[in-house]
Order: C-alpha cells, then structure tokens, then sequence
C-alpha cells in the first residue's frame, strides 16, 4: 500500500459522505440522458412503462450493488483493482481493472460533456437567447466548429484535478456546495416548468404506462442500462469513496438513501424538461404530440439536440426564460462535474494504490482522460458510440461487483463488514439478488440484446465493427480491454497484491 497520507483520511461528516455519494449518482445522466431516453423508449400512449421497468431495476439492481460497493470499499480501504486483489485473489485482477475501466472510459467523453455545460452556461449568461431553432442551431454547429470543445474539455478535467487534488477532503467540501446548490436550481425549474400552459400534457406522457411495451425486451435493456448510468452502481465509484468512510457510517441506509435520492432527482428534471417542451411546442407552437416526440426522439446524435438545441429555444419562448436557462445549465455543469470528480478519483486511487503520489497520479490521470477524450471531443459520432459501447459494459462490471461478492463469500461480507449503529441489518433478500438476480438479469439481457442485434436492430450491420451502433463495435472493444488485462493479470497481481 502507498505510504500517500491521503488514503488514510475520511469523510468528515455522515452529510459530506451523503452529498459526495449524491455527487456520484446525480450527473449529466441525469439531465442530458435520462430524458432522452425516456422519450425515444415511450410508446404513442406514454413512457411511464420505462419508468415502471427503471425503478424495479433500482430496488433490485442498484441498491444491492451499492450496498455491496460501499462493504467492499470500506472493508478494503482499496480502490477497485487493489480491492479485487486483496478480497478475492490475484487472479481476478483483470476483472477489477475491467470495472475501472469501464469506468474511466465513459470519464473519457463524459468529461467532454460536462466541457459543453459549461461553455453553455457562459453563453447564456453573457449573450441573449436564441430565438428561433435556426439560431440555435447556429450557435450550437459554431461551437462544435470551433477549438473550444478542446479548451472546455481541458477545463472541465483540469478543474475535476484540482478539486481531487487533497484526496477526499477536497472532494466532501467542493460536494457540500456543489449538491446543494444543484438540488434548489432543479426546484427553481421544476416549479417553473409544472406552472407553464400545458406542461401537464407533457407531465402525464411522461408517467402514463403503455403496458403492452413491458413485453418487448428493449424497455428492459434500456431501463437497466440508464439506472446503472442514473445511480452509478456496479461502476465501482461508490467502493472508491468507502474506503473513505468511517465505521460509523452505515452502509444499507446509505445505499438506499443514495438511490432513491438520484432516482427522485432524474424524475424531477424529466418532469422539467417534458412539462417545457409540451408546452412551448405543443401548447404555444401547436405541435401535435406526435411531432413533440419526434423533437424529443431525433434531435441530432448524442441527444445533443434536446438539451443543447431545442432548450435555449424554448427558454426564449417563455417568461423568466432567461434565468431559467442560466440556472439549468448551471446546473448540468455542476450535475456533471461532481460525477466527474469521482471518476477521475477512482482512476487516482488505483495508482495510489500502487505507490504513486497522490499529485503525480492526478497528473497522469488528468493527462491521460485528456488525451483519451479528444476523438470525443473532435466527434458526436464518436462520442455517441463510446456512450453506447461503455454504457452497455455497465452491466458486466454489474456482474464482477456481484461475482466479487460469491466469490468472497456473501455472508462473510455482511460479518465483515461492522454494522453501524443505527443502520438497517442487511436481510437474505440481498443474498438471493446479489447471487443469483444480478448475474442472471446482466448476462440474460446482454444476450438477449446480441440476438436482436442480428435478427431485429441492425441485421445487415451487426458484424461491421465500423457502424457506431453495431453489435461488432461492443464485442470489438470490450474484447481488446478484457483481453489485455487477462494478459496482464500476473503484473496486476503483483503490483495491487
């Protein structure tokens, strides 16, 4: 173990551990992503059978994963590769490297993205509204056009490296300013939003349930996919942060806390967005629903279009709009950037492990998400796949954190693993989901998806590993990682062991 003072220290307060968790959950998923996805998985009736499929998923997928992030890290007090090592043998090193990869590589191009909220607020804040979507569009091709994704990608991680720069000190006071001041912009918003014209049209697409669409797998694969990148579970950000906490600091409340909390979170900002645009589009514009869906759907790659494009647009259209877009761009870079952080910590912390100091290792890190991030940068395309290859890897790094937990031994974790007074003991229900739930949903519907990506989704494409949306892209990259940590298991053992 690294002699660096900073992986003695811990989390001043249950609050600070609390909000830094948050930080971890509540990011640009929550805001860029979620309801995008929303929109593109609901039927002609509602959407409200995603949101049915993403919450089962969040009591029986997430929650017992960041349970079992949060004993791990705080039985270890190792980062995720060091963790692996030490709990379950050398031989498992190339599984943790692949969760911290997996990890670090959506860091890659979600660091591009918090970049994005950033330059937007600036705009919003020093230049008017655009007033048509032409403007707007305008405004969004000369920024991509421009060198500044570069410069606010530098920015974004350059900032992400100072705030980690003092080890987990820095990280829970930067968390106890950041979270806070998210949590009232989205109030200010969501109030905004549900008191526009015919927001509630947009409200109750959102939660209205097609039950025919729980039949089709695709809800399934969707809504699981968006709680692991909603809640950060299985990502091994959250067993980062535990080798930070205190005994006293409770694991099972913490976990559900923390779920719950970013599940209410997304909700609310779904709310915001689909109660703006049914608004503006249908009950000012005279959109009809199907064509407000489509806007929602199929605005340029990335669903760049939605948050980037079409709301400056309709915050123009609206009173106070000007605030309001300030205040949510605002918000998505602080979103953003509080989950940033504890990407670029758990890569951090893996060298630290290893006995690099904590300062050279942020350099590396920051250094090396740079560089990585720049196709990103250079290309939505890009970008658009790295989110589809890595968003879908969360789902076997889901996997590893279960298999680390058998492997180990379920009940000799939970004893372990010091129950914190005032804590809620943790019961046979997180057994059966962690030994048999978690690998059996994770490897069911990754081969479900394989099969309807040769005979359904892209028949013709699947095996192009040049086509972004392939089946061919996933298997082709997660192959190359996977198979050069097993290359290199030996050296990781020795290194981490």
């Amino acid at each position: 173990m690294s002699a660096d003072l900073s992986v003695n220290q811990r989390f001043g307060t249950r609050a600070g551990l609390l909000l830094s968790a948050l930080g971890i959950a509540v990011g640009t998923g929550n805001i860029w992503r979620f309801p995008r996805i929303a929109a593109q998985s609901g039927g002609d009736e509602g959407a409200g059978a995603l949101i049915l499929a993403w919450v089962i998923f969040l009591l029986l997928w997430s929650v017992p994963l960041i349970i079992a992030e949060y004993m791990i890290g705080r039985r270890h007090r190792f980062g995720v590769v060091g963790s692996f090592v030490k709990g379950i043998g050398k031989r498992f090193a190339w599984m943790g490297a692949f969760v911290a990869f997996v990890a670090t590589a959506i860091g890659f191009f979600y660091a591009v993205i918090v970049g994005w909220a950033m330059y937007y607020f600036i705009q919003m804040l020093f230049f008017p509204l655009p007033a048509t979507n032409t403007e707007s569009l305008v405004i969004w091709e000369q920024f991509q056009s421009s060198h500044w994704p570069f410069v606010m990608h530098f920015l974004a991680i350059a900032a992400g490296g100072i705030a980690i720069w003092k080890g987990v000190r820095s990280i829970e006071k930067i968390n106890k300013i950041l979270i806070p001041t998210l949590i009232v912009i989205i109030f200010i918003a969501v109030i905004r939003a549900i008191s526009l014209p015919g927001s509630g049209e947009g409200i109750a697409y959102l939660f209205r349930i097609e039950w025919s669409q729980l039949r089709t797998p695709d809800i399934w694969l969707q809504a699981l996919t968006q709680n692991a990148w909603d809640t950060g579970a299985g990502w091994g950000l959250f067993l980062s942060y535990a080798a930070y906490m205190h005994v006293k600091h409770g694991t099972v409340k913490n976990a559900f806390i923390t779920g719950f909390g970013n599940n209410i979170i997304s909700l609310l900002m779904a709310t915001m967005i689909f109660g703006t645009v049914f608004s503006v589009l249908q009950h000012g514009s005279g959109y009809a629903d199907a064509e407000v869906l489509e806007v929602m759907r199929t605005s340029g790659p990335a669903s760049t279009g939605l948050t980037f494009i079409w709301m400056p647009q309709l915050f123009s259209l609206m009173g106070a709009g000007g605030i309001l877009a300030i205040l949510f761009f605002l918000g998505l870079a602080c979103a953003g950037f509080s989950s940033l952080m504890s990407m670029l910590e758990l890569s951090t912390r893996a060298l630290v492990d290893r006995g690099v100091s904590r300062k050279k290792a942020v350099l590396i890190i920051v250094a090396f998400v740079y560089l990585l991030g720049v196709p990103s940068a250079m290309s939505l395309n890009v970008l658009s796949n790295q989110d589809f290859v890595w968003g879908l890897g969360l789902m076997i790094s889901g996997v590893f954190i279960a298999f680390f937990c058998i492997r180990y031994g379920l009940e000799k974790l939970k004893n372990d693993t010091e129950l914190a007074p005032g804590d809620w003991p943790l019961g046979r229900w997180w057994n059966i989901l962690i030994r048999y739930f978690v690998p059996a949903a994770g490897l069911i519907l990754l081969l479900w998806w394989m099969w309807l990506s040769v005979t359904q989704f892209a028949p013709e494409t699947w095996y192009n590993p040049l086509d972004p949306f392939s089946l061919m892209t996933v298997l082709l990259q997660w192959g190359v990682v996977i198979t050069l940590f097993v290359l290199f298991n030996k050296k990781l053992g020795k290194l981490y062991g």
